[in-house]
């Protein structure tokens, strides 16, 4: 009996989910219309000061997501002059089901339904929602270094972790853009073992010369490199650049 259940339930969330991911899809990717991004605070630590962090966000800390995406589609000639909008919905109180990282491929696919679940059951935005994302706060005198972030394709949301300070609120974005642009079909351009972004595809300038150091960052490739072996995280959007391939991915060019 216990066993049927859980089939049931199963089959329910993949129902729901399936339906979500299926109405997500029919709204993206043309271009035609403003995407609408919703950012969710979750206070990823618990802390007092992170909850005062959550307390004190406002839109205006993500307007400079849309102002960046605004500024390179129309340098790739996109007709859209606002490809996205981007909202701060209410905290969301609940964590997201831990990732299985280096876990088998029926754990991701498991772990995927479970997340596009807890995703569909905590929003609190009541509005129209295109690609959600979960900004997961940490109080930078806590934890020095924060894990991975991801972007789904499939079911068109986010997971970020970031500090909870507004010094680093301008980084955030960086990163929340970044997992964005997965949600559209952008691949990841830098070296998964040493961080380093690939040549040339991951570099903001592949025509440099000398080469290095680069200025900017290519947004998918992360880093800005100074060296062949050695870049740095880029301070914010205005230090990255969507390039080509990128652009392509999304659906900016053919």
């Amino acid at each position: 009996m216990f066993k049927l259940v859980r089939i049931g339930v199963l089959l329910l969330i993949l129902v729901v989910v399936a339906g979500d991911a299926w109405l997500t899809g029919l709204r993206n990717t043309d271009w035609d219309i403003p995407l609408e991004v919703v950012i969710y605070p979750v206070n990823g630590d618990g802390s007092e000061e992170t909850a005062s962090y959550i307390a004190d966000l406002e839109d205006d800390v993500f307007r400079p997501v849309a102002r960046y995406l605004a500024s390179e589609g129309a340098a790739y000639q996109v007709e859209l002059l606002t490809p996205v909008t981007v909202v701060l919905a209410s905290e969301v109180v609940s964590q997201p089901p831990p990732a299985p990282f280096n876990g088998s491929v029926l754990k991701i696919m498991f772990w995927s339904l479970k997340l596009r679940w807890w995703a569909w059951r905590v929003d609190t935005y009541d509005g129209p929602t295109d690609i959600r994302i979960f900004v997961l706060y940490f109080d930078p005198a806590r934890y020095k270094n924060l894990g991975h972030s991801l972007g789904l394709k499939e079911g068109r949301l986010c997971l970020v972790k970031a500090f909870a300070d507004y010094q680093y609120a301008a980084r955030n974005n960086v990163i929340i853009t970044h997992e964005l642009l997965h949600t559209l079909g952008a691949t990841d351009k830098y070296d998964p073992e040493t961080g380093q972004p690939f040549f040339p595809d991951g570099f903001a300038d592949p025509d440099r010369t000398p080469l290095y150091p680069q200025i900017q960052a290519e947004i998918m490739g992360g880093l800005i490199p100074e060296s062949e072996e050695n870049g740095k995280m880029p301070d914010g959007l205005g230090w990255t650049v969507i390039g080509s391939l990128t652009a392509g991915e999304i659906g900016w060019t053919e």
